[in-house]
């Protein structure tokens, strides 16, 4: 199960013609989660909060590895 979408993941979700759009989505997440007291890690976005954000988007369902 994956735990964090990087930011291909949220140029392709979101339908993104622009990765630099996807990477300030990504940073303006994680400001908004490191206002919150939690840690984050750089270019990823976690998927419970990322969908979250944007419900009506579906889960990229991956491979268990």
């Amino acid at each position: 199960m994956k735990h964090f979408y990087n930011t291909k993941d949220v140029q392709k979700l979101l339908g993104l013609h622009s990765l630099r759009v996807a990477q300030m989505r990504v940073k303006a997440m994680n400001d908004e989660l490191k206002e919150k007291g939690y840690w984050t890690e750089s270019g990823k976005v976690p998927v419970l909060y990322f969908h979250e954000k944007y419900p009506y988007i579906p889960k990229i369902v991956s491979e268990v590895v």
